[in-house]
C-alpha cells in the first residue's frame, strides 16, 4: 500500500491499469479503523495499486472523485474512475475492488 505524500494520484492512476484509493484523514475515526483492512486487502491483490490519500492535505488528488464523506473508496481502471463508495464496510471495499478487476 503506498501512502501518498505528494499530490500525485493522477500520476499513479494514469502509469497502473487498476488502482484502489482510500481517501481519509488523521481525525476520522472510521478511517482508522478501515486502513488495516485496506491493507490487508492490498497484500492480497497483487495485481492492484492500493493507495491512501489525505483528503485534506492532498487536493488535487481528492478532486479525482466525489469524496463528500470520509472515509471514501474509489476504484479507477485503465485511468478511469469505474467505482466509489463511502463507509467502513469491508464489503465497501471488496465491491469496488471486483469492479476494477472483473473484466
Amino acid at each position: 500500500m503506498i501512502e501518498l505524500k505528494e499530490d500525485n494520484l493522477q500520476q499513479l492512476i494514469s502509469e497502473n491499469d487498476q488502482v484502489m484509493v482510500q481517501y481519509g484523514a488523521t481525525w476520522c475515526g472510521n478511517c482508522r479503523v478501515t486502513k488495516p483492512k485496506f491493507k490487508r486487502l492490498s497484500g492480497e491483490n497483487e495485481n492492484v495499486v492500493f493507495v491512501y490519500v489525505d483528503a485534506e492535505k492532498l487536493p488535487e488528488s481528492r478532486k479525482l472523485a466525489e469524496v463528500k464523506n470520509l472515509p471514501t473508496f474509489a476504484g479507477f481502471k485503465k485511468g478511469e474512475l469505474v467505482s466509489q463508495a463511502a463507509g467502513n464496510k469491508t464489503e465497501t471495499i471488496t465491491d469496488i475492488l471486483h469492479a476494477i478487476t472483473s473484466n
